[in-house]
């Protein structure tokens, strides 16, 4: 038995489970779906660090989630959100983290798709000093190897003046990207600085430019990553996108739906939440490889929960709970974040993120994660 603290400061009884969920086989490809893990960084708890200095990193066991994941049959997105891109992990840090997730997954057999951006600028950025951020770092990229996605610029959002500039600077970009690349469009409810992205606020005339962009660069854009949390949109827009062009969700609320899809299609996926959901995710779509539609919402539904508690506002804030069920979990020895944003989230909300993971059976070892929990309750002055 565990008290946990609720909302109101009261704290209540809960038994956890004593059994997890065992996953199916992990052997078999993904072949109805192309999934993507987005992966979170493991920092250094050792490190003498600063909030506001360069991220520790624990690379051993960084690069073991990876391999965790690439063994369900995920792949990997690399250097994204989710590794607190922008939010403790500077340029140099992502940079190090491409190139060895990218030789791991080489060695590995894994899929890997890594986040190229305008991070390495501090300060107000001319639109000729964002193209060439963004042509660093997508050399990065495709010197590695690894399939490179096109991340929503801070920098870019801020000094541009309309549509023309985004179409201007990303057509300059996929011009010369040696292959098709992933856009991605991350919400406002993700990252306040990029309000306003493709030059407007307005989301239909926002959708308008992004699918010039797409449409004028024919066999440059593999698929495009929709973080919105607005599934309807979601599905306007993939029936919209030019074949061969995929939506991959970054949906964290409606994900199940969206993957399943419809009589018109349906999203392949890029998601935060299978971090922590990987082995789940991986059996729930094989799954839906055999066909079985039904038995695939059977098994992630019971997820959204989790997902809509972890991504609630502040969504930006995310990283918190997916680097406490991690810890919680069993794959790395310490809730200990870049920035020091183990401290982002309350109480009352690391407890309710244990007791919904829980209820799901996501801990390969109850018994340690209780005892974790309670250890970290401890700190906070709760005793048993």
């Amino acid at each position: 038995m565990i008290r946990l603290p609720d909302v109101s400061g009261t704290l209540r009884a809960y038994r956890p489970r004593t059994d997890p969920v065992v996953p199916g086989p992990s052997g078999a490809p993904l072949t109805s779906r192309t999934v993507f893990s987005a992966a979170h960084v493991v920092s250094d708890p050792f490190a003498d660090s600063t909030p506001d200095g360069p991220a520790a990193v624990d690379w051993d066991a960084t690069l073991a989630f990876r391999r965790h994941l690439w063994s369900h049959g995920l792949g990997v997105a690399e250097a994204m959100d989710t590794a607190q891109r922008g939010m403790g992990l500077d340029w140099p840090g992502a940079a190090e983290l491409i190139r060895r997730s990218a030789a791991e997954a080489r060695a590995a057999g894994g899929a890997i798709a890594c986040g190229a951006g305008t991070d390495q600028l501090t300060g107000p950025a001319t639109l000729p000093e964002v193209r060439a951020a963004y042509e660093e770092q997508l050399a990065l990229v495709e010197d590695s190897g690894a399939q490179p996605v096109l991340m929503a610029s801070r920098a870019l959002a801020a000094a541009a003046r309309g549509p023309q500039d985004y179409l201007e600077v990303y057509g300059h970009l996929l011009r010369q990207a040696s292959r098709p690349v992933i856009l991605h469009w991350l919400g406002p409810m993700f990252d306040p600085a990029l309000t306003g992205y493709w030059g407007s606020e307005d989301l239909d005339a926002a959708t308008a430019t992004f699918l010039e962009i797409i449409s004028e660069h024919p066999g440059k854009v593999d698929g495009v990553k929709v973080s919105l949390l607005d599934a309807e949109r979601e599905v306007r827009l993939r029936r919209r996108l030019p074949p061969p062009v995929r939506c991959y969700t970054g949906d964290d609320f409606h994900y199940p739906g969206l993957i399943a899809g419809d009589e018109h299609g349906f999203s392949h996926a890029l998601l935060g939440i299978f971090d922590p959901l990987g082995p789940l995710a991986a059996e729930a779509v094989r799954v839906l490889d055999t066909g079985d539609t039904a038995g695939f919402r059977a098994l992630l539904d019971p997820t959204v929960p989790l997902s809509r508690h972890l991504f609630e506002p502040p969504t930006r804030y995310y990283k918190t709970g997916v680097v406490l069920l991690a810890w919680l979990a069993g794959h790395q020895d310490h809730f200990t974040m870049a920035g020091g944003l183990q401290s982002a989230r309350s109480l009352p909300h690391l407890a309710r993120a244990y007791e919904l993971a829980d209820r799901l059976g996501l801990f390969p070892d109850p018994a340690l994660a209780e005892s974790r929990m309670t250890h970290l309750l401890a700190l906070y002055g709760v005793t048993r």
